[in-house]
Parts: C-alpha cells; sequence; structure tokens
C-alpha cells in the first residue's frame, strides 16, 4: 500500500498551539512589521513588490488555487513582482506575527486559539475550504462508523493535537469520553489498516482517499456534517495589514479567486500542477492527487453560499457555526474578534464578475 505523506498537526488545540501561544507573546512587538513593505492606496499603481504566503501543508493538490494564480500570472497580473508560496505544515500565526508572511492560509480553530487565548492580531479574511475535512475514517468491514453513535464502545486513533478537536466532536453528540477508547496515533494511517483501531481521525482529501484507493472499502463520519461545521484553509492576515496594505490584500484575494476558479472547473490540471511541477519533488501519487482535488473542488470549495456572494465568502450563519464550534473545543469568541469580511466585499463590489467562478 502507499501510505499518504503524514498529516500535520492542523486545526487542532494541542502540542502546537501551546508553541504558537509562546510565539505570539515572543513576537507580539513584530505584529505590526510585514515582510517586503508594500505601497498602498495611490502608491499601488506602482505595483505592490513581493508577497509571501504562508501554506498549511507540503505543496500538493490543497494549493492547487495557489499554484493557478502562479502559473497563469493572476498574481503579476494583480500587481506583484513575486509570490512566494512557503510549504508547511504550519498553522501560519507565528509567520504572521513575526512578519515573516504577509497571508497564511490556516483554520478557524488555530488562529481562534491564539486569537484567543493571547489577543493574537489576527482576523481571517476569507476561506478556501467552505467545509471543514476532518473525519473519522473506519473500515466498512471494520469498525464502519457512519453514525455519531456508532462511536461508542470503539478505539479511535487520534493524533495528540487532533484531541481536544475530538472531545468537541463527542461533546457535540453528547457522546461521552469514557463510552469509547482514545488510542494516541500519528498520522499515518497503518493502526487503522492493521486493525489496531476501530476509526482514524483523517482528511477526506488525504487519508480518506489513499485508503480507499488501496482496494479497502471505508466509511467516513465527517466532522462538518455531525456537529463541527468550521471553516478551514482560511486565508488568515494581521489586523494591521488589514488597515495598511489594503489594497494589496485586495490584489491577492482578486487573483486566489481567479486561481481557485480555473481549480473549481479544472482540478485534474490544478493536481498535475500539484505532482509534475509544485510539489514534484514530494511524489506525489498522480491518481490520489487527482481525486483529492476533485473532492475539494466539489465539495468543500463550493456551496450553495459561494453560488450565491463568491468563493471564499463566509456568511454570517456560517461564521456563527464556526464561533459555535470553536466552543464546544473550549474557545470563546465573537465572529468580530475572528472575521473581517470588509476586504473581500469590496472585492466584490468592484469585481462582482468575479462572482460568476462556474464554468
Amino acid at each position: 500500500m502507499n501510505l499518504p505523506f503524514p498529516r500535520r498537526a492542523r486545526g487542532r488545540v494541542g502540542a502546537t498551539v501551546a508553541v504558537v501561544a509562546v510565539a505570539a507573546l515572543a513576537l507580539s512587538a513584530c505584529a505590526s512589521a510585514s515582510p517586503a513593505a508594500a505601497p498602498s492606496g495611490d502608491a499601488a499603481a506602482d505595483g505592490f513588490g513581493d508577497l509571501t504566503v504562508q501554506l498549511s501543508w507540503i505543496k500538493n493538490e490543497e494549493f492547487s488555487g495557489e499554484f493557478f494564480a502562479d502559473s497563469k500570472g493572476y498574481y503579476a497580473d494583480a500587481g506583484f513582482d513575486s509570490v512566494t508560496l512557503v510549504p508547511g505544515p504550519s498553522i501560519g500565526a507565528p509567520e504572521l506575527i513575526s512578519g515573516a508572511a504577509d497571508v497564511a492560509l490556516s483554520d478557524a480553530v488555530s488562529i481562534g486559539t491564539v486569537v484567543a487565548s493571547e489577543g493574537a492580531p489576527l482576523k481571517i479574511i476569507g476561506t478556501t475550504y467552505q467545509k471543514n475535512p476532518f473525519t473519522v475514517l473506519s473500515l466498512a468491514d471494520g469498525g464502519d462508523i457512519a453514525t455519531p453513535e456508532d462511536l461508542i464502545g470503539k478505539k479511535i486513533g487520534v493524533q495528540d493535537s487532533n484531541t481536544a478537536l475530538f472531545k468537541a466532536l463527542l461533546a457535540a453528540n453528547d457522546i461521552d469520553e469514557s463510552e469509547l477508547t482514545i488510542v494516541p496515533v500519528q498520522y499515518d494511517p497503518a493502526p487503522l489498516i492493521n486493525g489496531e483501531v476501530d476509526g482514524f481521525i483523517a482528511y477526506l482529501t488525504n487519508e480518506a482517499i489513499t485508503v480507499a484507493a488501496s482496494g479497502v472499502e471505508t466509511t467516513n463520519l465527517p466532522f462538518a456534517d455531525n456537529g463541527l461545521p468550521f471553516v478551514a484553509e482560511t486565508i488568515t492576515v494581521t489586523d494591521d495589514a488589514i488597515t495598511n496594505d489594503r489594497e494589496k490584500l485586495k490584489a491577492f484575494l482578486v487573483a486566489e479567486i481567479k486561481g481557485w476558479t480555473d481549480a473549481v472547473n479544472d482540478p485534474e490540471e490544478g493536481a498535475r500542477l500539484a505532482y509534475e511541477e509544485y510539489g514534484a519533488d514530494l511524489d506525489l501519487n498522480p491518481e490520489n492527487s487527482i481525486a483529492g482535488a476533485i473532492e475539494q473542488a466539489e465539495k468543500l470549495v463550493v456551496s450553495p453560499d459561494t453560488e450565491e456572494f463568491g468563493l471564499f465568502w463566509i456568511t454570517e450563519d456560517l461564521q456563527a457555526s464556526t464561533i459555535e464550534s470553536l466552543a464546544g473545543a473550549g474557545i470563546t469568541l465573537e465572529a468580530s474578534d475572528l472575521f473581517d469580511l470588509s476586504l473581500l466585499e469590496e472585492v466584490y463590489e468592484e469585481n462582482p464578475e468575479l462572482v460568476a467562478y462556474a464554468g
């Protein structure tokens, strides 16, 4: 079996967040700094210079929209001399706070944790995924976990940094932790394949695909459909950038929307950009990359809300459900503490044609 590249800790409230919290404290004095300071306002006519994007994971199909934006010149058209895509794993907050990145692709739980616990000056200004891609993966002839109630009595493999999030799933479904067994695992799904656990915390666009591709019939229990609907692959920036680099961020959003429009309409090409070009050194499996790109394009990136308001949009209802999900993980915030959709709103007001992304 060709096992997937181990997943990083993402969207979690564990040791990773503790590290970020320390970074937030140590680097808060640098929050107003930004790499390669670019002109804004009237000076934007001369271009925005360079921009650095911290990716949450390796350069696989997950970032096919960014690969389109770069390869088809959308970043250049928007006024950037260069846009550097820095591979993860990373939740992005340390890089933003230190000024090492202008933009980070992260998730609501990771960013919300740092904002709530340390007052980090960060905001989510849009999101690639309308639904979070976490799932409890099981084998159809094994645990076959199709409903939250199926978790009861089972052994569930949970990565250390995913423990709080999994407990939030349990709380959202009125299941006590004592009713099942949490087994510490890493990001390799071998314990599931070997029968050591009945369920495994995975990504719908990663392990769920690679395990199924090995010829094993699987069952998924998506978090987003079972009490934890929060946004992921969030476009996150500092408060300072929203104030002082507003036009620069809006130009970036325009290029991103164009890139993800292509990724939604041609996921196979987005996958090819990953396994042949941007992630060529990662030995990505082309079939799995294509499957992942199609899965995210059809089920995670688009929704009835994006059809009405455009890609990356986070409605008030989705903001509220995200905040409720965070509360289940012990993160208390108001929507205004975490989200600022004003830039995206201006982008669509100024470029209404971008709303119609469907090919």
